[in-house]
């Protein structure tokens, strides 16, 4: 025991410097997002009642930066366990990962200001994404489910951890909807992220997973409802790229296939409202980026829930997924399959009640102005449209 420093000591150090700086950085945040203007004002999609600043990703950022700070301290002065050291199977450049923190940071941030155009968006998650995949974080060889040996995605796997990179991105920023939904679920999902990583020895995945959870926790004081302030880009995007990254470094160089899956079914439920939500618009012959308001936290509300009621059901149904996770990784393979169907079962039923992939946009010509418009179930032209698109599938399938 001779000054060995206990392993969950960094870890609380961490936890705390993250919360207690995303506590005292959020008010600031607002200030800052007020006097830039940069307020999110009611629409008839947004569910808030009054003008509310974001840039609260400020806040998110910089508790995650305090941790690492304390982290490198603690490391240096105090005899902490060294935690920014790659597996011998994965070579990571913390540098780098630092530098596309703050590409995906500032691309939020400038979005929050500017509300910059998605192609200029999905650059900045680009360039963060290939910065990160350029400092050694790549998924590697994946062990082969159905025999001996691995799979080996060569090159291949270098565009698709960009690809995998920027998809947990999305995911988080599509489901920031509604006040405190997606701080919640990031905490609970970054939690996870750090039992599961602690239970694999992965040090370095622990610590930015238990440094995201207390940022997300600190922010989440000031983003619960009634919110005082929103993450916005800057915050969404950030968790969203720190969750990819803790995914990807408790990763050795040769995953096993559960490995690979644990991430998404942490994050099955933000993973799933973007799902449907590509299904509902390709549906109604809509842009996969047109907006619309059928998203979980639409389709709740629309069954009667107030936003705390809708957010705290979303917050138990993440929260089943993650103790599915950590279940599937302490038992055998089929029983690892079964855990894994039965929450994928009770996931998709509950989309297919909320209707979520029900197109809630549809295309309708209007004789007065002689254009096409699109329109949602709160037009009286909507029930028609739907019909008439009705027709035109049973017409199909009896041809």
């Amino acid at each position: 025991m001779s000054g060995r420093v206990p392993e969950w000591i960094p870890f609380a150090f961490l936890f705390a410097a993250a919360l207690l700086t995303a506590l005292a950085a959020t008010p600031l945040a607002r200030k800052i997002a007020i006097g830039l203007g940069a307020i999110d004002r009611p629409t008839g999609r947004r569910v808030n009642k009054v003008p509310v600043p974001r840039m609260g990703g400020i806040a998110i950022f910089a508790g995650i930066a305090a941790a690492f700070i304390v982290q490198y301290v603690g490391t240096m002065h105090f005899g902490w366990p060294v935690v920014l050291v790659p597996s011998p199977r994965m070579r990571v450049n913390y540098w780098m990962l630092v530098l596309a923190f703050c590409v995906i940071f500032l691309t939020g941030l400038l979005d929050d200001k500017f509300s910059l155009k998605p192609k200029q968006k999905l650059a900045g998650q680009l360039l963060a994404a290939v910065i990160a995949v350029a400092g050694g974080l790549v998924i590697g060889d994946i062990s082969n489910p159905f025999g001996v040996g691995f799979i080996s995605l060569g090159w291949l796997a270098y565009p698709v951890t960009v690809v995998y990179l920027v998809a947990y991105v999305n995911i988080i920023n599509l489901i920031d909807g509604l006040d405190g939904l997606a701080a919640g679920i990031s905490a609970i999902a970054s939690f996870t992220m750090f039992v599961l990583s602690v239970m694999a020895g992965r040090l370095d995945a622990a610590a930015l997973s238990i440094a995201v959870t207390g940022s997300a926790l600190g922010f989440l004081r000031f983003n619960f409802h009634p919110a005082s302030i929103f993450m916005g880009d800057s915050g969404s995007l950030t968790l969203g790229f720190a969750l990819g990254c803790a995914s990807l470094l408790s990763v050795t160089r040769f995953a096993g296939l559960t490995t690979i899956i644990v991430p998404l079914v942490i994050a099955a439920v933000p993973i799933l409202d973007t799902f449907s939500a590509i299904i509902r618009r390709t549906r109604a012959h809509v842009s996969i980026g047109q907006a619309d308001r059928g998203h979980i936290h639409h389709r709740l509300m629309d069954e009667g829930f107030d936003q705390r009621q809708a957010v705290l059901v979303m917050y138990a149904w993440t929260l089943l997924l993650c103790m599915g996770s950590i279940v599937m990784t302490q038992v055998g393979t089929l029983p690892r399959v079964g855990i894994f169907v039965a929450l994928a079962a009770v996931s998709f039923l509950f989309a297919h009640k909320l209707h979520l992939f029900e197109p809630v946009l549809l295309h309708h010509y209007n004789p007065r102005t002689g254009e096409d418009e699109l329109i949602t179930p709160a037009d009286a032209a909507f029930e028609t449209e739907a019909e008439k698109r009705s027709e035109r599938h049973r017409w199909g399938r009896n041809k």
